[in-house]
């Protein structure tokens, strides 16, 4: 007589099937404990077993609050001279997008001020959004840059949301980054909206600074990375 496989396994099983079948990919968010149990006709302790079998497989993990996702390969991303988005992603094999949160002109913060040498009524352009790969959020950032310099630069953002071709566009052909500093945070609630992540999730924040050929400040820049879907690292370039 050949044993019956346990129905805890045969839903870890089906499940693992989905997610090598593309059903459920990096990142998504699993079906709720309540609706496998109907899909299935279990009850909820047989869908949790079947969780756990596929946790201790790592294709899945839980986020406090917010349920249990595939898991995803973090994305690397230098940090280095030269921090360029798309050109970043690309050569990590990752497919880069960017979504436009917020294109503002208003007086900069005393930070922002002093990070870009301005003068007191010197005012700055703001650009916010989210950075995506694959169509998924590993990134809030904020941009800030002198708005005499680049009196056009949210025109050109807000057609292409590229930093890169919006500074070529008023003839910077070259920047660098300056200083670049790292630190650790949890997600806000509104963070972690955007970010698709749990309230008080790890994420990295980082601040720097960009000058341009001359060592002129064009742009002060803050991006807060997902923890779970991003691993900096340090790039020469």
């Amino acid at each position: 007589m050949t044993p019956r496989t346990p129905i805890w396994k045969a839903i870890a099983d089906a499940l693992h099937s989905d997610i090598a079948e593309g059903v459920y990919r990096p990142g998504d968010k699993i079906p709720t404990e309540a609706a496998l149990a109907q899909r299935f006709g279990v009850n909820r302790h047989t869908v949790r077993h079947a969780l756990s079998m596929l946790a201790k497989q790592s294709l899945v993990h839980s986020r406090r609050g917010s349920g249990v996702f595939v898991t995803t390969t973090p994305t690397d991303y230098p940090i280095g001279r030269r921090v360029r988005f798309h050109q970043n992603l690309r050569e990590a094999g990752r497919t880069p997008a960017k979504k436009v949160l917020l294109l503002d002109t208003r007086a900069p913060t005393a930070s922002e001020r002093d990070a870009l040498q301005l003068d007191l009524k010197e005012q700055v352009h703001v650009y916010e959004g989210l950075s995506l790969t694959e169509d998924r959020p590993i990134a809030l950032f904020r941009s800030v840059f002198p708005a005499a310099r680049f009196p056009e630069l949210l025109t050109h953002l807000g057609r292409d949301h590229s930093v890169t071709a919006a500074l070529g566009q008023h003839g910077i052909a070259d920047y660098t980054r300056a200083s670049t500093r790292v630190n650790a945070k949890l997600a806000t609630a509104t963070q972690a909206l955007h970010l698709q992540i749990a309230e008080n999730s790890p994420v990295l924040r980082t601040i720097g600074v960009n000058v341009d050929t001359r060592n002129t400040p064009i742009e002060v820049g803050r991006t807060w990375f997902a923890g779970d879907k991003v691993t900096l690292t340090l790039a020469d370039t």
